[in-house]
This record gives structure tokens, sequence and C-alpha cells, in this order.
């Protein structure tokens, strides 16, 4: 789309707005695609969809900068197709990103998440059928693994 970002309900009719949810999707398919040596170029369009996230600072929205979903800030493990700020951080760690300022707040949702001790906490999973649950409730070793590789990239220890 013209902001950069995709949207699978374009085809449904007209919308001028990428998704969130379609964006992460498409991006962690690039990386694959590119990690599995794709034979097409697709380095331009995955760098349109990061901008997409900078310009809306991850998870905000690029009018108000209020947030634009508040879900966007608890990270069920697995994302599925949803969105959040965790699974956003991760694609930008991922990719080996340089560290941009307008993540900083999202950062910071991830920082206030931990526990005092020392954990991420699980989410409620989203709606529909579960085979099988990943964990039980209570802190989630998930959740900590995925936020400790976030703030490690984030303080410049993972390269």
């Amino acid at each position: 789309m013209d902001d950069g970002g995709w949207n699978c309900e374009r085809t449904r009719g007209p919308t001028e707005h990428g998704s969130f949810h379609t964006t992460i999707s498409t991006l962690d398919s690039f990386l694959e695609y590119e990690r599995t040596g794709g034979a097409l170029s697709v380095a331009n369009a995955a760098q349109r969809g990061r901008d997409f996230f900078l310009a809306h600072r991850l998870y905000r929205s690029h009018r108000t900068g209020e947030v634009s979903n508040p879900a966007f800030s608890k990270f069920p493990f697995p994302p599925q197709w949803h969105f959040d700020v965790m699974r956003g951080l991760e694609h930008f760690a991922a990719v080996g990103a340089p560290r941009d300022e307008r993540l900083g707040d999202a950062v910071e949702v991830i920082r206030r998440a931990q526990r005092k001790d020392g954990t991420w906490p699980g989410y409620t999973a989203y709606a529909g059928r579960t085979w099988f649950r990943m964990e039980p409730a209570g802190p989630s070793r998930w959740n900590t693994l995925r936020a400790l590789r976030v703030l490690r990239w984030w303080e410049g220890e993972a390269r």
C-alpha cells in the first residue's frame, strides 16, 4: 500500500491504510524467504514495511500518537497472525536492524511487563480452537525468552 504496509482486507474493498497484523506477517514471510535463498529481491518492500512500523512507533496511530490497539501491549504465545509489540520488536531484532529511537516506547512496554521475579507473564490466548497449551498459567518461559532476546538486541549485545 502507499503507506508501506499491507492489508489483507484490501481485496474486499477500498482501504487506505496498512494493517499491523498483515504487515508483520508479510515481513516475517519476507525474512524467511530471504533466509531460504529466495531468487527475487524483497529487500526494498521489506524496508518499506519496516518504515511503516517506524512511522507508527511500532504500535501507535501515525495521526494521533495514541496506542492503536491496547491488545498490542500484550503478547500471548504463540502470536498466530496477530501483531503485538513483542512480535514487532522480534522482527527488527531478527533482521539486525539498527537501534531506532522510534521503537523506544515499545521496548519500554516490554520492560514494564517484567515481573518482580525477573520473568515475563503469559497472556490469555487468542480466541479459537487450541489443540494444546504451550505452557501452564503463570510466568511464561516463552515470553521471558522472547523478551530477553529483544532486550539483548536493543542494548546492542546480540551483534
